[in-house]
């Protein structure tokens, strides 16, 4: 009779162990369990730790709560000024509800994905090809809220969205250089305009105060010729001095004075 007894109780508990073992289930930090009863979800989300489930009758679902990298494949699109692209971004979200997120939607990955490749292609053709290169972040914002607003339904949250890289045809991107190019061009010439200006308007001021001094025309003179013939050339040409001519010419216009007598 002791024997029968002890034989129950083992085996008692051996089925409460292999019962205990089958209802249990652990949900980690990162995640939530979402249980369903028959096909019913069942009472509140489970928090991490251990979860007790009815075996054979329950069903436990885990949804990870961390934030989700998903690349958008590029797009390829025309923008309003009629410039055809390939654009492709990155949607950073994360699962705020996972009740919403299992039963709302068959898979909220998915979902995001196809929501952010439209939603993409939609930025493509409200945009010219200047806001795509230089306003992202205006771009940015825009994506996130047309992604955002029906993924607040499946239970997830887009917590950023941006535009990796915007891909030009060739023959788009020589023209761009070429423009580039011309645009360099042209503000070279203006500095050089500007300069020649201010150099212009320094000798104007130069050439005015040394007429008011012939000695110092006489000196730039002599300054020009020790320059000139600090450069060992073996031929110095030196121009004939302009005052020694009035002065010759003013000495022949002279009459000559009386002899003494």
């Amino acid at each position: 009779m002791l024997q029968e007894l002890v034989t129950v109780v083992v085996a008692a508990g051996a089925a409460g162990a292999v019962y205990a073992a089958a209802a249990a289930r652990v949900v980690k930090q990162y995640e939530r369990g979402v249980v369903f009863r028959l096909g019913r979800l069942r009472g509140t989300v489970r928090p991490p730790g251990l979860a007790m489930i009815v075996p054979g009758v329950d069903r436990l679902r885990r949804v990870n709560m961390q934030i989700v990298t998903l690349p958008i494949p590029a797009q390829e699109g025309i923008t309003r000024d009629n410039v055809t692209v390939r654009v492709d971004a990155v949607v950073y979200f994360k699962v705020v509800d996972p009740a919403a997120a299992v039963v709302n939607v068959e898979d909220y990955r998915f979902a995001v994905s196809q929501m952010a490749q439209t939603s993409l292609r939609s930025i493509i053709g409200k945009s010219d090809l200047d806001d795509l290169l230089s306003n992202r972040e205006k771009l940015n914002q825009g994506l996130e809220l047309m992604i955002d607003s029906p993924a607040i339904g499946w239970g997830v949250q887009i917590d950023r969205v941006e535009i990796k890289d915007v891909s030009l045809p060739e023959s788009m991107k020589r023209s761009m250089a070429r423009q580039a190019e011309a645009d360099r061009e042209r503000r070279a010439r203006i500095i050089n305009a500007d300069a020649e200006l201010q150099a212009s308007k320094k000798l104007a001021e130069a050439a005015q105060q040394m007429s008011e001094t012939p000695s110092a025309l006489q000196l730039r003179l002599l300054q020009t010729i020790v320059a000139v013939a600090a450069e060992k050339n073996s031929t110095l040409v030196l121009p004939f001095p302009v005052e020694l001519l009035r002065f010759l010419e003013r000495a022949q216009q002279t009459p000559p004075g009386p002899l003494p007598g």
